[in-house]
């Protein structure tokens, strides 16, 4: 066989690159997180990652939508290898341990209830099952909030609504637990009302009903900033376990907490880039930056709360010039064609050792990396809601003109 020259295959190269980008973000985010995160040689890295996790989960989730949009079975195959990495035929999860009673570790359950509909095999259904029974006995505010975790006594933190709620919620429509939703709706109440702020609408990304650490302020227990990712991840918790609740009292109220929750984003949204600081109510301060992570989320909150009629159609507005800057900002093309998300913050936490001291410093000493999965994994589900009110548009368009 004559072997190719370089320039063949520089050109080859260039014209597979060229075809990657004609196809949709989301497609091409779904092909950044299938092939390029939790794959590092140097680590002993093979695709997936090294424990059962929640970022993991979120990556999955954006997937499962694209595999959703496309039905092209590489994404119901990449899904199910990645489950079937952890879970095994008893249903066990490998590395996962309920006693450790880490919120977190939900998340992905909402990956195994998909592949247990899809599937029907026992295991995916034993694996959600298992999860389920953690929150059974989790530990609990005085109230009956959620602890974020047993590391983590008495605090409840913005970022554990999206880890549970969504997957507790599912589960009860799945399987007829009729009572859980009063307990569902009970976490998002409590979490406003412990973290919102009056003046702003922004909500703080912990609450300690101890008020024994030091990040807690000593008459509210909150800590003493506004992350955006937090809130991101509330936002995104909000839309989504609307999706599997039934005709209940408390739905208006959800609605309303969703409502004052897009005012405050929408208040607080960059006029001139459509994007949203690190730091959500000090962006002339010095050091603080445009996050991707966050403005993914709120897209896709905020996209999908107007597309389903729980906020007015001008917040979607505000979502469309939010993901304009997200692709002029964040979203950047390599030389082999593959999308890479910049700008996204790898982690920020209370607490802990080293002490987290929710300072406006600490929010901005963490790294800031490219392709993290949570940057990557919001990104996918941002870009295919934006997809779905453009083809709705475009189908729309397409009936008025033939009338």
């Amino acid at each position: 066989m004559k072997r190719l020259g370089s320039v063949t295959i520089l050109l080859l190269m260039t014209l597979f690159g060229a075809a990657a980008q004609t196809k949709p973000i989301s497609e091409r985010a779904a092909a950044t997180a299938m092939t390029a995160l939790w794959r590092d040689p140097a680590k002993n890295e093979s695709g997936y990652p090294a424990k059962w996790t929640y970022d993991h989960g979120l990556v999955l989730k954006g997937i499962e939508r694209v595999y959703q949009n496309t039905r092209d079975k590489q994404y119901l195959d990449f899904i199910q290898r990645s489950m079937d990495h952890f879970v095994a035929d008893d249903g066990s999860i490998r590395t996962y341990s309920v006693d450790e009673y880490n919120i977190d570790h939900i998340l992905p359950g909402r990956n195994l209830l998909f592949l247990y509909k899809v599937t029907k095999q026992e295991k995916y259904r034993k694996a959600a099952e298992l999860l389920r029974s953690q929150l059974k006995t989790h530990p609990r505010t005085s109230e009956g909030g959620f602890w974020h975790k047993k590391i983590y006594p008495s605090q409840m933190w913005l970022d554990g609504l999206y880890m549970a709620e969504p997957f507790y919620a599912e589960y009860a429509l799945t399987f007829d637990e009729k009572a859980a939703f009063d307990d569902i709706a009970k976490q998002f109440i409590l979490m406003e009302r412990h973290a919102r702020d009056d003046k702003t609408g922004l909500l703080y990304h912990g609450w300690d009903e101890s008020r024994k650490q030091r990040w807690a302020n000593p008459d509210t227990g909150r800590s003493p900033n506004f992350w955006g990712r937090a809130m991101g991840w509330y936002a995104m918790a909000l839309v989504d376990t609307l999706d599997h609740f039934p005709d209940h009292p408390q739905v208006p109220e959800i609605i309303a907490i969703l409502n004052r929750l897009a005012q405050a984003v929408a208040k607080y949204q960059d006029p001139r880039t459509g994007l949203w600081y690190q730091v959500l109510d000090k962006g002339t301060e010095k050091g603080n930056y445009f996050e991707s992570s966050a403005a993914c989320m709120f897209v896709y909150a905020l996209t999908k709360g107007a597309r389903n009629g729980y906020l007015a159609s001008k917040y979607l507005q505000v979502a469309e010039k939010g993901y304009r800057g997200i692709l002029k900002e964040f979203v950047k093309t390599d030389a082999n064609g593959q999308l890479n998300l910049e700008r996204t913050v790898s982690v920020n936490g209370l607490g802990g050792n080293p002490y987290r001291d929710g300072s406006y410093e600490y929010y901005l000493s963490e790294k800031v990396v490219t392709n993290d999965p949570k940057g990557i994994g919001a990104l996918i589900l941002a870009a295919t809601e934006i997809e779905a009110v453009a083809k709705r548009r475009k189908k729309s368009k397409l009936s008025t003109s033939h009338k």
